[in-house]
This record gives structure tokens, sequence and C-alpha cells, in this order.
């Protein structure tokens, strides 16, 4: 009897053993992936934190952490190496990356593919009204704020100023916003330049002491064939009464945060992921996160995109009837 009892249990005890070892249905493994966002507080901080949340909610089989970056460049090393699935970088940073024509790093960043334009950073070049600053050619010998040293404010003011030849020529000041609109009310530089989403908070403090006029930057820039040089770029209007006694529009123009992905992630999750966040609940979920998510819209998808789409997002904007150009479809260089 003490035989069969001790037999039985070892046979019991091997199907256990047998049973544990098969793949469970209901215990699928999941896709990790990782979300390269922002310093904390920062704007990319907060859409990459509220796209991974929402996407480890509602796509299936599919975790996705949000990871704390220094930003856009940062992000682009960590989507190139793979460290990285999800990214969010600026449309310029992109492009130079891919060309190997980052700031002392002629590496080319090819692993780097854009899903979707997320918002629009303007340009803002602000004077007083009496300054005698008209256009940007007036700027020549004059002392210009540009943001602090090693910020993306500075960065695109070298590239766009010096595109035009006016870097060398200008009294570069490297201070931030809310500096500059103290300095230009002392009458200690002639103009400030803003590289934000508007209304800007630094602006609206110049000109609630003093009256102020914006200057245009795209249409001299568009005849000197600059944006050709500058292809990230596209123009935007910053409406009148946007700011106190500006009553014109202002025609400037901006660059673009835009999600990417490593372009080995499965175009299928990709293809979910966009379908998620520009559904009508994705979009309402993100503008909640942070209203500067307005911007996003199906229509609006690949604005300021000028390198490669990733493949899951070609076919999700295709669907939507979007047409890539021979750039974002990957066809040219």
């Amino acid at each position: 009897m003490k035989q069969t009892v001790h037999l039985f249990s070892l046979a019991s005890a091997v199907a256990l053993i047998a049973v544990l070892a098969l793949p469970s249905t209901g215990l699928a493994a999941k896709t990790r992936l990782g979300f390269s966002g922002g310093p904390e507080g920062g704007p990319f901080q907060y859409f990459s934190n509220g796209m991974s949340t929402r996407l480890s909610k509602f796509l299936p089989d599919v975790v996705v952490s949000n990871m704390a970056s220094a930003g856009s460049v940062e992000n682009i090393h960590r989507c190139n190496s793979g460290e990285a699935d999800f990214g969010i970088s600026y449309s310029s940073d992109i492009y130079l990356a891919r060309n190997g024509r980052l700031s002392k790093d002629t590496i080319k960043y090819e692993n780097v593919h854009a899903l979707a334009f997320l918002y629009g950073v303007p340009a803002q070049l602000i004077t007083l009204a009496d300054s005698g600053i008209n256009s940007i050619t007036d700027l020549a010998g004059k002392h210009i704020a540009v943001g602090g040293t090693g910020s993306g404010a500075a960065a695109s003011a070298e590239r766009y100023f010096g595109t035009l030849g006016l870097w060398d020529k200008m009294k570069v000041e490297y201070i931030g916003y809310s500096k500059a609109a103290a300095a230009l009310d002392d009458g200690l530089i002639d103009a400030m330049w803003v590289f934000a989403g508007f209304p800007n908070s630094a602006v609206i403090q110049a000109a609630a002491s003093n009256r102020i006029k914006v200057i245009d930057t795209w249409d001299e820039a568009e005849k000197s064939h600059v944006f050709k040089d500058l292809a990230f770029y596209s123009p935007v209007t910053i409406p009148a009464g946007t700011y106190s006694g500006v009553d014109y529009d202002v025609k400037t123009f901006q660059d673009a945060a835009l999600w990417t992905a490593n372009k080995g992630v499965d175009p299928d999750i990709i293809y979910a992921a966009l379908q998620d966040i520009f559904s009508n609940a994705g979009l309402s979920h993100m503008v909640k996160i942070m209203s500067t998510a307005r911007a996003m819209s199906v229509k609006d998808a690949l604005t300021n995109i000028v390198t490669p789409v990733h493949a899951g997002a070609a076919k999700f904007w295709d669907e939507k009837g979007l047409a890539l150009t021979d750039v974002q479809a990957g066809k040219q260089p």
C-alpha cells in the first residue's frame, strides 16, 4: 500500500512539472519597450510619459516604460542604438544627425525614423517699437539675446543667422528669456530671440512694460534661399493680438518636436501605437496631459518631417490618406 501511494505521488509530481513547463496562453510574455523623453518637468517628458501610460494600458501584450533624458539629441543616440524604442526629438536634430552634421559629431544616425508631428516650436524675434529694427537685416551690430549657452534657442539662432551671414555681425548675448526681457526693458540689448511656443511668458513680460514689435523672420530668409539649407523648418504665423500692442500677423518659421522610433521596432506595434494615440480618445488624453498637444492631428501628422518615416507609420498614414514625400518614404538620401 505504501509503495502504491509513493508511485502515485511521484507520477503526480512529474505531471505537475510537465504542465508548468507548458506555455500559458493566459500569461503570455509582454513586449517591453522604452520611451526616451526629456528633463523632468519639460514638455518632452510630459509627452513621453503620457503616451507611455496610455500605450501600456491599451496595447495588448505591450508595456512601454518612460525614460528621463537630456532631450532631443540624447533621444536620437538612444533610438539609433536601440537603447530606447521610442523617443521625441526636434526635426532639425534628426535631419542633421542623419546626415552626419550634428555639432562636433559626424556619425550618421540612420536608425531613427519619424512617426508623427507632435507640436511646433516657432522662432520669435522681439524688439522695442522704437528700436529702428524693422527686419532681420537691421540686426548687424546690434546686441541680441539668443538664450542660454548650450540651449536649443541659441543653437537655432546660430543656425539661422549663420546661414544668413549675420551671426558674426551681431553682438550675441547668451542669456535666458526672462533675463532677456528685463535687459530689453533696461536698454541693455536691442532684441531678444525666443524659440518656444506662443504666447511666451517672457515676451508677455516684455510687452507689459514696453511697446514691442515682433519681426518677420520668414520672408527675407526665404528670398535668400535660407530654407533650402534648413529644410526642416516650415512657415508659421503668429496671429495678431497674441501679444499686447502687436495688432498684426507675423510670419516666422518653426522647428517641430517629432515622435520617433528605432527602425527595428515591429511595424505592427508602430501601427497600433499610432492608431491608439491618434484616435479621438488618444488625442483627448494627450491634450489633458499638456495643452500643446492640441497641435496633434491626423491631417498635420507629417508636418516638418524631412527624414524617413517608419514602415509601420508609413502604412498607417497611407491608410489615412496622407501622401509621403520621396524622402519620407526613404526613396531619397
